[in-house]
């Protein structure tokens, strides 16, 4: 029987032997964006037949409070579960712009997979992620780059509410860093793609006591890639 990990999505993808092994890598995130904020990070490394979400398919709970709230809670109970091997927070709370984290992480027999996720602020439900990533069995030093994805969960209004975090409260839970606008009306009340997508990035505007956003159109937009990822093998 395939373990899924948040109700997920089995793969049935081989992997060589030499890749089966346990493996010491250094694990390295760098938020790449100019005014965007990084919540606790999950970095796990889990076996093959496992993944932590899937594009075009509906977010798990655990997948939409993490993503809507930056709660690592649901997620990391799961892949306690199974045996993950885990490092939740390791920059030890938000991750600036422009900023790095680093954690090592000893892999067991079996978890050949690197995942990451962790909630981008000020975003309604957007999340940097990195996906059931193979980990090389060669020693050496690999970089990957990550792209923004929204869970889909929550229509992307852009206004910056405080105890909006919990799920299906419609809401950015908090801006750190340039202080928000306020009263906006809102970019929109609907989310027409429910499934996990490519994050169409934040607009804002220039309107800081008006407009129909609270975010900064000059500070809170990106474009992808949104962080870049160094793996070390030892």
């Amino acid at each position: 029987m395939k373990t899924q990990i948040l109700s997920l999505f089995a793969t049935t993808a081989l992997i060589a032997a030499s890749n089966a092994n346990a493996a010491d890598i250094d694990v390295k995130i760098t938020n790449l964006t100019q005014g965007i904020y990084f919540t606790p990070l999950l970095v796990t490394a889990h076996s093959s037949d496992a993944m932590l979400y899937k594009l075009g398919e509906a977010a798990s709970p655990e997948l939409q409070a993490m993503a809507e709230g930056g709660s690592l809670d649901g997620l990391v109970a799961i892949v306690d579960s199974i045996g993950a091997d885990t490092m939740a927070n390791p920059a030890g709370g938000l991750l600036a712009p422009a900023s790095s984290t680093m954690t090592n992480i000893m892999t067991s027999d079996g978890n050949t997979q690197l995942s990451i996720v962790g909630m981008m602020l000020p975003t309604n439900d957007g999340f940097v992620g990195l996906n059931s990533w193979s980990i090389p069995s060669e020693v050496g030093t690999y970089t990957i780059y990550l792209n923004a994805y929204d869970a889909g969960t929550e229509a992307n209004n852009e206004l910056v509410k405080d105890g909006s975090g919990a799920p299906g409260e419609l809401g950015i839970p908090a801006a750190p860093g340039v202080a928000p606008g306020e009263n906006g009306t809102g970019v929109t009340t609907t989310e027409e793609n429910k499934m996990i997508h490519v994050h169409r990035g934040n607009l804002g505007d220039d309107n800081a006591s008006g407009g129909s956003s609270d975010l900064h159109n000059t500070v809170h937009r990106w474009l992808n890639p949104v962080a870049k990822v160094t793996v070390t093998v030892k």
